[in-house]
């Protein structure tokens, strides 16, 4: 079996004021609190979501 790739998502910016677009995607993708990494799994729905706001978090391969 082959496990799908995994991608590590971390708020390093406030959602504090952003479009109410960008507020549900980082809440779509399970994100939460600032410096708080959550994983994924690497989808194209998760892509989307991820190029939206990527001005806010840093992605890494987990």
């Amino acid at each position: 079996m082959t496990s799908a790739k995994q991608l590590k998502l971390t708020l390093v910016r406030s959602l504090n004021g952003r479009l109410k677009s960008h507020q549900q995607c980082a809440r779509g993708l399970g994100i939460r609190k600032i410096h708080n990494p959550v994983t994924v799994v690497d989808t194209p729905e998760n892509r989307g979501m991820i190029n939206k706001i990527s001005y806010m978090l840093t992605v890494e391969e987990a």
